[in-house]
Order: C-alpha cells, then sequence, then structure tokens
C-alpha cells in the first residue's frame, strides 16, 4: 500500500465539487462550476440583458422603417424635379441595402433564439424586390413591417411557455409532425407506448391521494406537455430552461399549498418529474439540435483508446481476485451500464448511486477499513473505463438539464453524480503524468505499438524499444492460458485413471478375503430338526388321535 500510495496520481480536493460561489451546494462542469441555482440566476440576468438589447435593436429597425416608409411616401406625392428624385432613390436604395444586410446579420439571431416559428436565416432580398415590396405596403391594408414582427414574437418571451398555444394547436401539431417525422421501430414504440401507459396510470392514481390540487398538478402538467410539442425546434438549454421553469413554478404552487413542507413537495415533484420526462423522452433526450451524440462518439472512442490502462497505473486499492470484490466491481459495472435504459433523470440518478455503493463495498472488503475519496475517484474512472458506458456524455447532459435541481445539489446524489462528472473529465484529459508513465511510453500504448504487462507477471514491464502488437500478445495469453487448462484436464485424467485402479484392486482384495474366510472357516450345515413320531415309520397303523366329545347333559 505505501507503494500505490508513493504512485498516487488522482486526487480532487473536495472543494472542488462544491459550487464556485461559494454557496455550499455541488457544482457541476455543465454549468462552469456552478450548481444549479446559481446558474440559473446567471443564466436569468444574462437574458434579461439579451432581451433588452434585442427589444432596443427591435424599436431601432421599427423606426427606420417608418421613417424609410414616410420618406419614400411624401417623395411620391410631391413629385420632385427628375434629379432629384434620383438622388433619393440612391440613397434609399443604399439605405435598403444596408438595412438588409443588419437585419441578416441581427435580427434573424434574435428570432433564431426567440421565435420557434423562424429556424431558418431568411434568404437575401435584392434591393429591386425590396423597392417593390415598399410599393405594396404603401397601399392600404399594408403587411407588417419586419420590426412589428420581431416585437410581436419578442412579446412571446414573457409569456409563459405552458400558455404560448391552446391545447387543440398542440395537439394539431403534435398529429402533423408526427405524421411527416420518420416512422420508428414498431417494437420500440410499443415498448415505449406500455411504458408511458403505465407511467400515466401510477400519475393519476397518485394525484387521486391529494383531491383538489391532484387535479390542478394534472392540467397544468398537460398544458406543459403539449406546449412542449411545439418547441422541438428549440436548443437544448432552451429545452432545459422551459422544464426548470417549469419545476419551480409547480414547486411554487406546492410550497404555498402545503405550507411550506419540503417532504411532501419533493414526494409530488419527483411524480411530476416522472410523468413529464417519460413523455418528453424521445424529444429532449440527445436532441438534434445538440451536439451530445458527437460528444458521446469522442468519449467512447476515448475509452477504447484508454483499453490498456492497468488497475495498478490508477492505484486503485482493489484486489479482484477477493470474489466478493469481484462481485461488487460486475455489479458497479453492470449499473452504469444500464443508466442508459432508464428515462427519468431521478432512476438514472439511482443507477449512478447503487454503482458508487458497490464501489465503496469493493474498497472496504479489500482494505478492511470504510473507503475515502482518494480511494473512490480512481476506481469511479476504473470502472468506467472497464465499462464504457453507452451514450455516456447525453446522459449526463440529460440530467443536468431536466433533473429536480434540488437532487443534483445536495445529498449522496448529488455528490456521485458530481464525481462521475469528475471522472469523465479525467478521462478526458488523461496525460502520461496523471498515470505516472513517461510521455514516449504513453504515446505507444496510445498507438497501440506497445502494451503494458502487470506488475506481478516475472516479465516486468516491455523494453523501451519493443514493439509489440496487442493482438499478439492477446493471443500469446489465450495460448498460455489453454496450455494451463491442458495440464490440468491432463491432471484430472490421471488423476480419475488412478482412481480407477484403485477401486478394482480394492474389489478384487475383498474378494480374495472373503475366499480366504470361507476356506478357512468352512460352513457346517446341520440337518434340520424333524417331528417327535418322525422315526415311526412302522406304527403308521396306530389310531387317530382321541378327540373330544361333548355329552348331553
Amino acid at each position: 500500500m505505501s507503494q500505490r500510495s508513493e504512485r498516487r496520481g488522482i486526487h480532487v480536493d473536495q472543494s472542488e465539487l462544491l459550487c464556485k460561489k461559494g454557496c455550499g451546494y455541488y457544482g457541476n462542469a455543465a454549468w462552469q462550476g456552478l450548481c444549479s441555482k446559481c446558474w440559473r440566476d446567471e443564466y436569468q440576468k444574462a437574458r434579461q440583458r439579451q432581451i433588452q438589447d434585442d427589444w432596443a435593436l427591435a424599436e431601432k429597425l421599427q423606426r427606420e422603417e417608418e421613417a424609410a416608409y414616410v420618406s419614400s411616401h411624401s417623395s411620391s406625392q410631391t413629385q420632385p424635379p427628375q434629379s432629384h428624385s434620383q438622388h433619393s432613390l440612391a440613397t434609399f436604395s443604399k439605405f435598403e441595402e444596408k438595412k438588409t444586410n443588419e437585419k441578416t446579420r441581427k435580427v434573424t439571431t434574435v428570432k433564431k433564439f426567440f421565435s420557434p416559428s423562424s429556424r431558418t436565416a431568411p434568404k437575401k432580398v435584392p434591393p429591386e424586390k425590396e423597392r417593390e415590396k415598399e410599393k405594396e405596403e404603401k397601399l392600404p391594408g399594408r403587411r407588417e413591417s419586419h420590426g412589428e414582427n420581431l416585437l410581436r414574437d419578442l412579446k412571446g418571451i414573457f409569456t409563459q411557455p405552458w400558455e404560448m398555444s391552446s391545447p387543440t394547436e398542440a395537439l394539431v401539431s403534435r398529429l402533423r409532425e408526427s405524421h411527416e417525422a420518420k416512422t420508428p421501430s414498431p417494437s420500440i414504440t410499443r415498448q415505449s407506448s406500455i411504458e408511458t401507459d403505465r407511467v400515466s396510470r401510477d400519475f393519476v392514481e397518485f394525484l387521486k391521494t391529494l383531491h383538489k390540487p391532484g387535479r390542478e398538478i394534472h392540467k397544468h402538467s398537460r398544458a406543459f406537455i403539449d406546449s412542449m410539442g411545439n418547441k422541438k425546434d428549440l436548443s437544448a438549454e432552451e429545452l432545459s430552461e422551459c422544464v426548470q421553469d417549469f419545476y419551480q413554478g409547480m414547486s411554487d404552487r406546492l410550497l404555498n399549498h402545503f405550507k411550506g413542507s419540503s417532504e411532501k413537495v419533493d414526494r409530488v415533484m419527483d411524480q411530476v418529474e416522472k410523468y413529464i420526462m417519460t413523455r418528453l423522452y424521445k424529444s429532449v433526450f440527445c436532441p438534434e439540435t445538440s451536439d451530445d451524440e458527437k460528444k458521446d462518439l469522442a468519449t467512447q472512442h476515448r475509452i477504447r483508446a484508454l483499453h490498456w490502462v492497468t488497475i495498478q497505473m490508477l492505484c486503485v486499492p482493489v484486489e479482484e481476485e477477493i470474489p466478493e470484490v469481484s462481485d461488487s466491481v460486475v455489479k458497479a459495472i453492470t449499473d452504469i451500464i444500464e443508466m442508459d435504459s432508464k428515462r427519468v433523470p431521478r432512476d438514472k440518478l439511482a443507477c449512478i448511486t447503487s454503482c458508487s455503493k458497490h464501489i465503496f463495498n469493493a474498497i472496504r472488503v479489500t482494505k478492511n477499513e470504510p473507503a475515502s475519496a482518494d480511494d473512490f475517484l480512481p476506481t469511479l474512472i476504473y470502472i468506467v473505463l472497464k465499462a464504457n458506458p453507452p451514450r455516456l456524455q447525453s446522459n449526463i447532459q440529460y440530467i443536468t438539464r431536466f433533473c429536480n435541481p434540488s437532487r443534483l445539489m445536495t445529498g449522496e446524489d448529488g455528490y456521485y453524480f458530481t464525481n462521475l462528472c469528475c471522472a469523465v473529465a479525467f478521462i478526458e484529459k488523461l496525460d502520461a503524468q496523471s498515470l505516472n508513465l513517461s510521455p514516449e511510453d504513453f504515446e505507444r500504448y496510445m498507438s497501440g505499438q506497445a502494451s503494458p504487462r502487470r506488475q506481478d507477471d516475472p516479465a516486468g514491464w516491455p523494453q523501451s524499444g519493443s514493439r509489440v502488437n496487442p493482438v499478439l500478445t492477446q493471443i500469446q495469453h489465450n495460448l498460455s492460458v489453454l496450455s494451463s487448462l491442458e495440464k490440468r484436464q491432463q491432471q484430472v485424467i490421471e488423476g480419475a485413471q488412478s482412481l480407477e485402479a484403485e477401486l478394482t484392486e480394492w474389489q478384487e482384495s475383498v474378494a480374495r478375503e472373503v475366499q480366504e474366510i470361507l476356506e478357512r472357516y468352512p460352513l457346517d450345515i446341520k440337518p434340520r430338526a424333524s417331528a417327535i413320531d418322525a422315526e415311526n415309520v412302522e406304527n403308521d397303523r396306530l389310531p387317530p388321535p382321541l378327540q373330544p366329545q361333548v355329552f348331553a347333559g
């Protein structure tokens, strides 16, 4: 253990897991080291500044368009001389071109963030067509200007997400999108439909126990789900903001109803989260507007490239030769892999917590003492490298975006999740110094030119000039294992043959001993005892025996 403590290269201070604002809650790398509460505060401030800037820009563009419209309308009515008309027309054309460029560069960005109905940048309009458009706008009942459209879109920012469209419009939109979308696999659709129906029934049964607030909770939840059906084009951050706003609003209502009873509020919010996220899972997990899938592939390839990392390099205090420790390691790997099959963020966190508890048990059995944080993190890194969980980055982002924030800020779930984020960040930045290797050996192991051997191998570590193909190394290892198994099988066969010979010899020796006893003590068979008058053969004429007689008295 002393050698391991000297080689230890992984250490994370517990203060590094907390929020950088010093609020005492757990931070997250996805939130720039802040907790969910501080991150939302910073995000809301930045969002309000952005909204104010966009509002000022929209008003400025509207005033410019109105001024241009008034100028062109007045010039057409006064009919100025030809030279003055050409000068005004040239000036107006330059203004139109400048205005079009500014709209394409700035205004489209605003509508991209805040208007779900307009997600693509508008095409550049030539000045000729723009002038024709201005002529059409001179007529009565002209169409709204771009600034007016932008102002109308910005007004939707200050409404609640589930109030932006009616349930009927949401249902029609969802039916249209489901008809136009690709048809999924029937088995997957059937399985998800069964699970969704089961969760919906459980949610309704749970709300029946709450009576009046249960109906309100169900009403708001259904309205929110319907409104989210129209927001599939939003970015992942915007989807997360909508869900978190709904959580916050629902939690505030429940606190007012239950008079500040946090336990009841948490119990209800767990059911709300389960219902909401089960229904929205397909549209918000690894959305097309994010790069989660790209990060998943990068992390998966990175872990595959680090397949050669041994338990000794990470200084993991676990002895897998112990049956109980090996069983705990297998269960930890199973839990971290099973995380991808869950739909609710709380269930995914439960898999991470179960995995971490199995890790602590393996360390405790190995060391015969409670595990420390310095022992837990290297072991968690080793489990992640050995398991290579599917869609790891997507699951982490999904939990970060849509989990109830109170779970990530405090408690063992938040602690274990923060450590998992640290483990993934360590794997992404893992280098030779972290593993106490030379840069040359690290590069050779990463490129596959050499493969490290275990420290307890008599052959030791490979020499610096050796070039061993990892495939050949694995083949040699398999051949040595087969040779060992062949020797053991031969020993078993020889033992069976020896046992068979001993049994045959024992049977023969028993037969010889029985024969010798019979010869030494022969059996003396005596005749059977005869009846009393068996020898009176000649007196066969004797009268029969007397029979009792009965006399009548």
